[in-house]
């Protein structure tokens, strides 16, 4: 069965955005660039909550064409225009886009349905509504985490109404340059 990763940074207390979903104070520099890169070749879905589908939309699919273009820019716009999406909306029911696929109801079912496909990880990007509902109904099997070394103290937190424990075990920890730190979990479903 395929698994959803969860790809998040979040400050050292716990928040993936400030209060007005300021998103500033992430630190991304080439050498994170080049091991996320390595990392999502290794999945062929991306799930999205709305917000955060409609700032990729809007920036990746030309992002590689701009004359600014980074080698990060080229290699993600290429990456984004063969993967499949997910996106998590009510809003966007009904909508016919390529290479996408809206789920607005039956969130377990729907996901478990994507699960059970032949492919590769599903690698959640960001979108923290879409990550505490899927937290909820237990349908996250990793979270691939980097610790910014900032304390927040309040924002849009990771982790939230959490109802049972959730055992994780620490697969790989990788500390950067600038000081970020990717802390790799599964999901311990024993």
């Amino acid at each position: 069965m395929r698994k959803i990763i969860s790809f998040m940074h979040i400050s050292l207390d716990g928040f993936v955005a400030g209060p007005n979903g300021e998103m500033d104070w992430i630190k991304v520099d080439e050498e994170i660039f080049d091991h996320v890169g390595k990392r999502i070749s290794e999945g062929d879905t991306s799930l999205y909550g709305r917000v955060t589908y409609e700032m990729m939309e809007n920036y990746w699919p030309t992002a590689a064409d701009k004359p600014t273009a980074t080698k990060h820019d080229i290699e993600h716009s290429q990456w984004y225009s063969k993967v499949h999406k997910v996106v998590l909306s009510k809003t966007m029911k009904g909508m016919d886009l390529d290479n996408t696929t809206i789920i607005s109801g039956n969130l377990t079912d729907r996901i478990n349905e994507i699960k059970q496909q032949t492919g590769k990880d599903i690698l959640l990007f960001g979108s923290p509504k879409a990550t505490h509902s899927l937290i909820q109904n237990n349908l996250i099997d990793g979270f691939w985490l980097f610790v910014n070394p900032i304390i927040l103290g309040q924002g849009i937190p990771l982790f939230k109404d959490i109802k049972d424990k959730i055992k994780l075990n620490l697969l790989t920890t990788k500390q950067f340059t600038c000081g970020v730190t990717e802390l790799n979990y599964i999901v311990d479903r024993q």
